[in-house]
């Protein structure tokens, strides 16, 4: 991904108002970020933990999505649990569902997608080795088939959130 602004963060969102992508947490250390290391973008807000921010690439310009992560556990879940974007397991509260407003009249009407997500949103990251999850299922993909594998995942999420 191509290093990008906190303006065109803010641009970028779909499924959220001008005044919402406004008042986002933006994070601060964009110019320390591993740009070529990632597939996307993706933060959760420290000064409101539920919410959370995802912007990718997308027919030649940003498209961001404004996610909120559902709280609490649930009864019987698993100690172990995986990424559905980029298949990482992990240990414990590692992946959180999170939930995107739907576009358009969808939206309006409180549709929502949701989604298992690394918590931390740091899929490209886990992908790439450059974090470590719990030990987990070995493949025999390369990581270019693992890096394809995951922005298809993030494809089939954007359209179903844009659709």
């Amino acid at each position: 991904m191509r290093a990008i602004t906190e303006r065109e963060i803010r641009r970028s969102f779909v499924n959220c108002s001008k005044g919402e992508a406004g008042r986002l947490g933006v994070p601060r250390d964009l110019q320390e970020r591993p740009w070529d290391d990632l597939d996307f973008l993706g933060w959760r807000d420290p000064g409101a933990p539920v919410r959370a921010y995802l912007v990718a690439e997308r027919d030649g310009g940003l498209l961001g999505i404004a996610l909120r992560a559902v709280t609490g556990s649930a009864r019987g879940f698993t100690a172990r649990s995986m990424c559905s974007l980029c298949l990482t397991t992990h240990a414990g509260g590692g992946v959180s569902l999170m939930t995107a407003r739907r576009t358009g009249e969808a939206g309006r009407q409180g549709n929502t997608v949701g989604q298992y997500f690394c918590t931390d949103l740091a899929c490209s990251l886990f992908l790439r080795g450059k974090k470590q999850a719990s030990p987990g299922l070995d493949e025999t993909l390369s990581l270019e088939e693992k890096v394809a594998r995951a922005r298809l995942n993030l494809a089939a999420f954007i359209a179903r959130v844009t659709t």
